[in-house]
């Protein structure tokens, strides 16, 4: 069998450089090369010292797979070769193990893997941390949010065909042990305009899409939708179907998501109610139409759509369709109406989608993170997950407003990697006792400045000239940057009073251009005021309120008259400015980690590796800086004990084993080599080797050495093996020889032996055969003396025989005659009073004799004393019938009295259950039947023997009546959960199968009725006492394979501790209460997919479905 290879450091086996802290010569054209060459052999990840470098390969690798996970595990970062789960696992040992609180930074461009990168460190952490029933529904949880985010928030671009088109940080709270309690989810700048509009080779979000290929007809017809993409103006059809994307199938994943997440059937219902009315909007279409008063005024052409908006909404009609036509302007007491024009109307119409869809996303990942937030409030230890927009730079001046804030993001997550790496850097140094030499690096606060300052900066411009009175217009808002920005060294614009762009021919009027750290990007003015402004009339804000759906109408708390505020509400940048500045200093407050994301191609192919693209994206994400920074100080730092362990042959006083410390190794080691003192330096755990070609010429000379020792492991391994092949053959030939010289012998003995037997055999026939004719005579002899003693004592029994029936005979005939005498004698003494009183005693004799006789015949006849044999002898006579009527009921009674005699008490018990069983349910439960022949056993959970349940038994202290797994019907979606039924005489008792934990405890006095079908199922209902402590939740629904027996016992012990008969009501209709509503529980008759087994569905707020096979 081949030797599986071991890596056993970063620097075994590597393909091209796998830190590029390592590189030499460090400059672009070789780090480019460097990542092309990992790239070619599937080594899509690279390190800058403890900085995860990823490049998509557009393809699945087999580097993911849970041997992998099991590798990476607890293993030092420098270990392997480079991979993400590596970074994971350093970040999730530091939590855990060391209490720091970390968080994953991963950045890059649209289409460079960020989603999945996260989706890798997420499913990373989960597969290592800790297992457990409810760790793992929490797990489940965190990791089914991210299918509905990407349906909701994700859409195919140019670049991307899972773009994420809003910025997620997730903060995993974990508890002392490292196992996950919960999470946090924060949104960042949902791009909302794509509601609207897409750029052309882009789709809407994937959600509408999804719906229309994957829901049910039924499903699109209550939604009031089309499976047509093409009815849809919202949605563009150029690019409505994305190859390897099955919308169908995604939608499935969703509703399965949204369930396994925590969303109730209703919630979902209204979610995608939401959405079907934004992808309806878009159809609305205005006309223009002249008032009396010369002013123009718009009027919907179809009132179809508004109609069925109307319906899914539950607005009044009328309501809306004056919200799109006029606005109210309020200042203080007054209130002002316009009317829209055509143009303002379709204004108002995108306002509304927009907002309608930007508010439900913002209220799905509340309603996810009140389903995954932590339980428990004990202290908690956080991992923060960043998947945000990378640096976005669109070609021909197509980059807008949403471009500008995503770029002012990336350059303040440029601003604190620079200055968080630096401070690990510095950190490092400072505890490991090495001192620290200054760093030059290009700080980019100077652009942050430009953008976020609080006087001067773009943001606060925009905001002052959306607030200012007057005519305002994009290009008041550029004239106004140009008066403010003209000196910025980062700011270009050929309207600005700097001269040196005024023949700028690359940069239009309508454009300005920021240098960022990326490289410089050009802005569109056009749009910016609109979109910073977010503006939505107050009357939809209004009518939304008036709906009668209560999540469109949570959407819009401030459309609700008596909250009305006339501030103007904050602008989209002073917004995202706000959230930036809180999520900065939420990162400064963790561990760094950090994963920059690359695009090898924009062709979305594997194999492909675009220099030139690869080129810039290194640029703007200040990969070749990070390089420099890291190696200002030094290149490579190891533990003193995996540096002795790799580089301990290279030495004679170090090989093969070092006594002493690490460190005092490492020392002998270097001082024997001969390396520079200025080429390296010692920490208080750590070696720090300064420059790169130090370190490789130790790996050239470990190499050299190991070739060596190889070539001494063969020679010493020959000698061994022909010395023992020699040892070998010399002990075979002794053990051949003595093996020969035994079977010889062997041989010898067993012709000896077979002579002496034969011998022997032939002697001991002779004998056997003489002593066998003596027996036969002697046994001849015994026989002939037998027989004849035998026929002579016959012949005298025979003789003595006669002589007694002799005897006898003549005895009787004396007897006879003495008895014929005396009846003569008596017949003539009372012949005289016979004939007077004849007919009387012939009758009582006759009478006398046939009773007689009756009563024999029924000895014999007599059937077996089985209580249930039916069989009972004919009557012979007719005047017997009363007689036989009543012997047959006396036998019966007391035959079932032996019977009875020989059941022990607990029988006893038994069959009075079953009695009374019988009395509840016989014609009326078509269960009833098959429960006859079932013994009541009661305790079906060996509770007191199986140690899982000892903590049960402990919490019990009463005699337990029955104790059974029973199946609790969820009070909202009707679906099955186990638990352990206990009955007791004061009490019921509900506990969790798995945990033995007590749940419920109902005294059977709050017991008010217990509600069943007539059907052939074990749905059954207990009501408890309005206003008991136990009737908090509502009754309970259960199904059980023992109805029958559970229901008895629970009658009859209820009967017993309240002195009262519980109600046990058979119906196939019955209503519980579950918490403040009452539901109808339905019994029906249909075929089940999953055999003979009934099944519960819940199908709305008031009805609740049991289908009986």
């Amino acid at each position: 069998m081949a030797k599986m290879e071991v890596k056993t450091s970063l620097l075994d086996y590597m393909i091209g450089v796998g830190d590029m802290v390592l590189l030499e010569p460090l400059n672009e054209d070789s780090f480019i090369n460097n990542l092309k060459k990992r790239f070619d052999h599937n080594e899509v990840y690279t390190y800058i010292g403890s900085v995860v470098i990823s490049i998509n390969p557009y393809r699945p690798l087999p580097i993911y797979t849970p041997e992998k996970v099991e590798e990476y595990r607890n293993r030092n970062f420098y270990e392997l070769s480079p991979h993400i789960f590596a970074l994971s696992d350093e970040a999730y040992r530091s939590l855990r193990d060391q209490d720091k609180d970390q968080c994953i930074l991963i950045t890059g461009e649209s289409g460079a893997g960020k989603t999945e990168a996260s989706k890798f460190v997420m499913s990373y952490v989960a597969a290592v941390c800790g297992k457990g029933a409810e760790v793992n529904q929490v797990k489940e949880q965190l990791l089914q949010s991210n299918p509905v985010l990407e349906a909701f928030g994700n859409a195919k671009t140019v670049r991307n065909d899972n773009s994420s088109r809003f910025g997620k940080y997730m903060d995993i709270e974990f508890d002392f042990k490292g196992d996950p309690l919960g999470g946090v989810i924060s949104n960042y700048l949902l791009e909302k305009s794509r509601v609207v509009k897409q750029p052309r080779g882009e789709r809407n979000f994937h959600i509408f899409y999804q719906i229309l290929s994957g829901a049910s007809e039924d499903f699109l017809c209550k939604l009031k939708l089309e499976r047509d993409f093409s009815r849809y103006n919202y949605l563009g059809l150029d690019s409505a179907k994305v190859n390897g994307v099955d919308d169908a199938a995604n939608f499935r994943t969703v509703r399965n998501a949204m369930q396994i997440v925590g969303f109730m059937d209703h919630e979902t219902q209204s979610v995608f109610e939401v959405v079907a009315a934004v992808l309806k909007l878009g159809n609305i279409e205005f006309k223009p139409e002249s008032r009396v008063n010369g002013l123009d005024e718009s009027k919907i052409k179809d009132k179809n759509e508004l109609k069925e908006i109307c319906e899914l909404t539950g607005i009044d009609q009328s309501v809306l369709e004056r919200a799109f036509s006029f606005r109210t302007v309020e200042a203080k007491q007054e209130k002002v109406s316009t009317t829209l024009n055509v143009a303002q109307a379709y204004y108002a119409r995108d306002a509304l989608a927009k907002n309608l869809y930007s508010r439900l996303f913002s209220w799905l990942v509340t309603r996810i993170n009140e389903s995954i937030k932590a339980q428990t409030k004990v202290r908690k230890k956080v991992m923060g997950v960043l998947d945000i927009y990378g640096f976005e730079i669109f070609e021909n001046a197509d980059n807008s407003f949403e471009q500008f804030i995503i770029n002012y993001c990336n350059e303040k997550l440029q601003q604190i990697f620079i200055e968080l790496t630096l401070k690990e850097e510095q950190e490092e140094y400072i505890r490991e006792g090495i001192e620290w030499t200054h760093i030059e690096y290009f700080n980019n606060a100077i652009i942050c400045d430009l953008i976020e300052n609080n006087q001067t900066g773009i943001l606060a411009m925009l905001d002052e000239e959306c607030l200012r009175p007057g005519t305002v217009t994009d290009d008041t808002f550029l004239e106004k940057l140009n008066q403010v920005c003209a000196t910025h060294q980062h700011f270009e614009s050929r309207m600005s009073k700097c001269s040196r762009f005024l023949n700028d021919t690359t940069l239009p009027h309508s454009c300005f251009r920021i240098q960022h750290y990326a490289g410089k990007v050009m802005y569109q003015v056009e749009g910016f005021v609109d979109k910073n402004n977010d503006l939505l009339y107050r009357d939809l804000s209004q009518a939304m309120w008036k709906a009668s759906h209560s999540l469109i109408k949570a959407l819009f708390p401030e459309g609700n008259p008596a909250k009305i505020n006339l501030k103007r509400p904050p602008t989209a940048g002073s917004q995202f400015k706000a959230s930036v500045a809180t999520l900065m200093k939420n990162l400064q407050t963790k561990n760094p980690n950090y994963i920059r994301c690359i695009k090898p191609n924009d062709k979305k192919a594997a194999h492909i590796f675009n220099d030139a693209l690869v080129c810039h994206q290194i640029r703007y994400l200040g990969l070749l800086e990070n390089v420099r920074v890291r190696r200002a100080g030094y290149a490579f730092r190891q533990a003193y004990e995996p540096c002795l362990e790799r580089y301990k042959m290279l030495c004679k006083q170090t090989w093969p084993h070092w006594r002493g410390p690490a460190r005092a190794g490492v020392e002998v080691l270097f001082n024997e080599l001969e390396i520079p003192e200025e080429e390296f330096s010692f920490g208080r755990s750590k070696i720090f080797i300064r420059n790169p070609r130090t370190l490789f010429k130790l790996e050239d000379l470990r190499k050299q050495r190991l070739e060596d020792l190889a070539t001494l492991i063969e020679k010493i391994y020959r000698g061994w093996k022909c010395r023992t092949h020699f040892l070998l053959m010399k002990k075979s030939q002794i053990v051949i020889a003595a093996w020969f010289r035994r079977y010889a012998q062997q041989k010898k003995y067993q012709k000896i032996r077979s002579s002496a037997v034969i011998i022997q055999s032939y002697i001991r026939g002779w004998k056997a055969r003489k002593l066998l004719r003596e027996l036969k005579h002697q046994k001849r002899c015994n026989e002939a003396a037998t027989i004849i003693a035998a026929y002579w004592h016959g012949t005298q029994a025979r003789r003595e025989l006669k002589r007694l029936k002799e005897e006898a005979r003549r005895k009787h005939a004396v007897a006879v005659i003495w008895a014929y005498w005396l009846g003569l004698k008596v017949r003539r003494e009372y012949r005289k009073f016979f004939r007077a009183n004849a007919g009387r005693k012939i009758y009582e004799f006759t009478l006398q004799r046939l009773m007689q006789k009756y009563f024999l015949e029924m000895k014999n006849k007599m059937p077996s004393l089985s209580p249930i044999d039916k069989n009972w002898p004919a009557r012979p006579y007719l005047f017997l019938d009363s007689t036989h009527k009543e012997l047959k009921r006396i036998f019966h009674l007391w035959r079932c009295k032996k019977y009875r005699d020989q059941f022990t008490d607990q029988q006893k018990l038994i069959y009075e259950e079953k009695l009374e069983a019988s009395e509840l349910f016989k014609d009326k439960k078509a269960l009833y039947p098959a429960s006859v022949g079932q013994p009541f056993q009661g305790a079906y959970l060996e509770i007191s023997k199986n140690p899982k349940y000892k903590k049960l038994k402990d919490a019990v202290d009463e005699k337990i009546i029955i104790a059974e797994v029973v199946n609790k019907i969820n009070r909202a979606n009707g679906k099955a959960t186990s638990r352990i039924f206990l009955l007791t005489k004061n009490n019921v008792l509900l506990a969790d199968q798995k945990s033995g934990n007590i749940k419920s405890e109902v005294p059977l006095g709050d017991v008010t009725k217990v509600s069943m079908s007539s059907q052939n199922d074990g749905f059954f209902a207990v009501h408890l006492k309005e206003g008991s402590g136990a009737a908090s939740k509502g009754d309970f629904l259960f199904s059980s394979d023992h109805l029958i027996e559970m229901a008895t016992k629970l009658y009859r012990t209820t009967l017993s501790q309240t002195k009262q008969k519980l109600n046990i009501e058979i119906s196939d209709e019955f209503l519980v209460q579950f918490r403040q509503d009452k539901v109808c529980v339905k019994f029906i008759q249909g075929s089940q997919k999953n055999g003979n087994i009934p099944t519960c569905k819940r199908k709305n707020n008031r009805l609740l479905e049991v289908a009986v096979p």
